[in-house]
């Protein structure tokens, strides 16, 4: 393992705020002499060790399998695109990028949308609170009546918004983030008391942040890249990308290197 996949994996204490999109670019276009089609892939820094911002560059888990995968694949790989995460959908539905690598759950609503690949990553749901509070809870129910945050469009939003908003807490108390590291310092500062968020990402922040995971809530997500729904030829494309990188060792040592599996 190098020196700089330690760092990496390390890294959060500075990583930036909301990520906007670069540009506008031009997707499915014509890769030259060098062969295949080029694509352009989308994604939302914040959410480490997936994907977040380091001196500047976009470093992560999604960012360096997306890229082997494509890297085994019929396509080349022309740039990336930054977005906020309730903002990736759209971009992709209109064209402005090809792919999504962003820690993406696939569940039935967004499959209405989009297509997604064969998934790369299975996750569930952390609680995380403050390390140096008093709160300390165990279940979904010892939430109630507490301010507690999430990122906009993700499964941690989903899973306040049907299991504790209106039952549990009000719509008030619940307070919806651009990004989880906005989340996460809002938690530091006291401003709420509870964030919901995957749990590989909740682990990154308690390494490097005065914040830890006080349980876990099942929820067998299972991430995959994104892509449009009249996109098929790319979709078998990645999915023999990603097979081939599961066979050659990879996956493997992306995980070790990100996640210390």
């Amino acid at each position: 393992m190098s020196d700089d996949g330690l760092s990496r994996r390390q890294y959060l204490t500075t990583v930036g705020g909301s990520a906007v999109a670069l540009s506008v670019a031009g997707c499915m276009g014509d890769g030259g002499s060098g062969g295949g089609q080029t694509i352009t892939a989308g994604t939302a820094p914040g959410f480490p060790p997936f994907e977040m911002k380091e001196g500047g560059e976009l470093v992560g888990f999604d960012i360096d399998l997306l890229e082997a995968v494509v890297g085994q694949s019929d396509y080349e790989l022309s740039g990336w695109e930054e977005f906020e995460f309730d903002s990736l959908i759209p971009a992709l539905t209109n064209d402005n990028i090809d792919v999504i690598a962003a820690g993406m759950t696939i569940n039935e609503k967004r499959d209405e949308t989009i297509d997604f690949t064969d998934p790369y990553y299975s996750s569930d749901q952390a609680i995380v609170v403050r390390s140096d509070g008093d709160f300390s809870p165990s279940e979904l129910a010892d939430l109630a009546d507490r301010p507690i945050g999430a990122q906009s469009g993700t499964t941690g939003e989903g899973v306040v918004q049907d299991e504790l908003v209106g039952d549990e807490i009000s719509e008030s108390q619940y307070n919806s983030y651009g990004n989880y590291v906005l989340a996460i310092e809002d938690l530091q500062n006291g401003n709420i008391d509870a964030v919901v968020i995957d749990v590989p990402v909740a682990r990154t922040f308690a390494a490097n942040r005065p914040v830890e995971v006080a349980f876990v809530y099942e929820t067998g997500e299972q991430f995959g890249f994104g892509v449009r729904t009249d996109a098929d030829e790319l979709t078998s494309s990645l999915n023999d990308g990603l097979a081939t990188v599961r066979e050659n060792g990879t996956y493997e040592d992306l995980t070790a290197e990100w996640f210390g599996e």
